[in-house]
């Protein structure tokens, strides 16, 4: 018989805009977290694993999924300090194991978390959402990164645009254009620089797909026994956005990459944080055939949409429209949740990702994590739990 998900919701710590009692009010069960004031690469301390637990256990909910434990820019290069970096890993594995918390998400993106070129799109209904758009990013490229060999990556015509669009902006809309794209790290402000990021990605030179590859599968070769020794699961996160940025390499974007992943590491605790918007934004992905292929992988989901446009512009759909046939990923996810019960496993866990910035939150100053704000991400819950519910009552034939 099929059961509900389990439903979580994102919360970003003390500073979050959002507080615990308004996830609490949601009907969310899980909270996704993580412990944004400990730099990259260090361990975190049971201590502040345990105090952290404590202020969300307060509202009645339950922190058993980190998002996320940042992976270093040095273990991406195994350059510099990356064996610590690894040691340090391990140790946090086992202290959050330590405190019952099993499910880590951590994504291997190089530089840049993720990457949106309008954090405040405009839609017709007067909500907003984040956007990318290829000619807006182009011109960050161009003429603000001024990377060596963009130009050479661009067509005529797209540098053309590129500019047509740089010039319309003031200085301050520049600067504000260049922050939105470098500084949007979750849960925290990184203050860089786009001299800093010049830097970070001079280091990447050399390094192509199959290198970062391997960079990740020696990676997990040191992580994922000792997570699979305290019963944890690592869930890597899709590429954001699924395809080259900044003559970066991309190596999460496409089912090929994760049965790739697998087969290198294939320890149980190797999965995939199954995020339908970043993955719907890459038109070579069908969500609801990745569900099926990579089902024993899938552990913890981030569910929302994406609308891709024809120039390859995306932006954030309602979580039941765009490219997601979401009723059908819905529908596989609580089939693998069947399955896995039944075998004496655990639910999956999910969260409403992102949300418009609608009715009230539109008041509001701007979120310093965007795409998070409220209402819009409880909309999205309540939508999802609407088709959970009516996919259940069809199977079990309430609904005759």
């Amino acid at each position: 018989m099929l059961q509900m998900l389990k439903e979580g919701f994102r919360w970003y710590g003390d500073k979050d805009c959002v507080p615990l009692s308004h996830i609490r009010q949601s009907g969310a069960q899980s909270v996704f977290s993580s412990l944004h004031d400990i730099p990259y690469g260090e361990v975190w301390p049971v201590e502040a694993i345990k105090s952290h637990q404590e202020k969300i256990a307060k509202y009645g909910l339950e922190w058993d999924t980190v998002e996320s434990v940042p992976v270093s820019e040095d273990i991406k290069l195994r350059k510099g300090d990356y064996l610590r970096h690894i040691e340090n890993y391990k140790q946090t594995i086992r202290n959050l194991a330590e405190c019952g918390i099993k499910n880590i998400i951590y994504n291997f993106m190089p530089v840049l978390d993720w990457i949106r070129t309008d954090l405040h799109y405009l839609l017709p209904d007067g909500s907003r959402c984040l956007r990318f758009d290829p000619v807006q990013f182009a011109a960050f490229d161009l003429f603000i990164l001024e990377r060596e060999s963009a130009k050479s990556e661009y067509s005529a015509d797209m540098q053309s645009k590129a500019r047509k669009f740089f010039d319309s902006l003031g200085a301050a809309q520049k600067k504000s254009f260049e922050r939105s794209i470098i500084d949007v790290f979750p849960g925290c402000k990184m203050g860089l620089e786009i001299e800093d990021v010049r830097k970070m990605l001079s280091k990447y030179d050399g390094i192509d797909a199959p290198k970062l590859k391997e960079h990740l599968y020696l990676f997990l070769k040191e992580v994922a026994p000792v997570a699979e020794e305290c019963g944890s699961i690592l869930a890597i996160h899709p590429d954001d956005p699924p395809f080259a940025v900044l003559g970066l390499p991309r190596i999460a974007s496409r089912l090929e990459d994760f049965q790739e992943l697998f087969e290198a590491c294939p320890s149980k605790a190797n999965t995939i944080c199954f995020c339908t918007g970043s993955l719907s934004a890459g038109i070579q992905n069908k969500l609801d055939d990745m569900a099926v292929k990579l089902a024993d992988r899938i552990y913890i989901a981030h569910l929302r949409s994406t609308q891709v446009e024809p120039d390859g512009s995306f932006f954030e759909a309602g979580h039941l429209e765009g490219r997601v046939p979401m009723a059908r990923v819905v529908n596989t996810l609580l089939k693998i949740q069947e399955k896995r019960l039944a075998s004496g496993g655990n639910r999956i866990v999910f969260r409403p990702d992102h949300g418009r910035e609608m009715a009230d939150d539109l008041q509001k100053p701007p979120a310093d994590n965007p795409g998070y704000s409220y209402i819009g991400r409880m909309k999205g819950l309540a939508e999802i739990r609407g088709l959970e519910r009516g996919i259940i009552a069809a199977s079990d034939g309430t609904l005759s």
